[in-house]
C-alpha cells in the first residue's frame, strides 16, 4: 500500500496530527530536513502508529520535499483512524 504523508519538520514534537484518509497523513517532526534526519523521524513514527517494524515502511518518493510517499505491506497496515 502506498501512504501519502505530509511532514512538518521542526516541530515542537513528534506526533501525527490528523489522518486526512485511510492513505494520507499528516505529521510533525522534531528533526530539521538535514542528511535525511526527518525521514528517518517519519519512519520512526510511522512504524509507532501503525505498530510496525520501521524496516518495513520504504520511502518511495519525495525524498528532499514535504510530501513524502512510502510503501507500507498491505498486510501490516491497521488504519488508526
Amino acid at each position: 500500500m502506498i501512504l501519502t504523508v505530509h511532514v512538518k519538520p521542526r516541530a515542537k514534537s513528534n506526533k501525527v496530527i490528523a489522518w486526512l484518509d485511510r492513505e494520507t497523513v499528516k505529521v510533525a517532526v522534531v528533526a530539521a530536513p538535514e542528511k535525511g534526519r526527518a525521514n528517518e523521524a517519519v519512519i520512526k513514527l510511522l512504524s509507532q502508529e501503525l505498530k510496525i517494524a520501521p524496516s518495513q515502511i520504504e520511502l518511495i518518493r519525495g525524498a528532499t520535499t514535504r510530501m513524502k510517499q512510502f510503501e507500507i505491506p498491505d498486510q501490516a497496515f491497521k488504519n488508526p483512524a
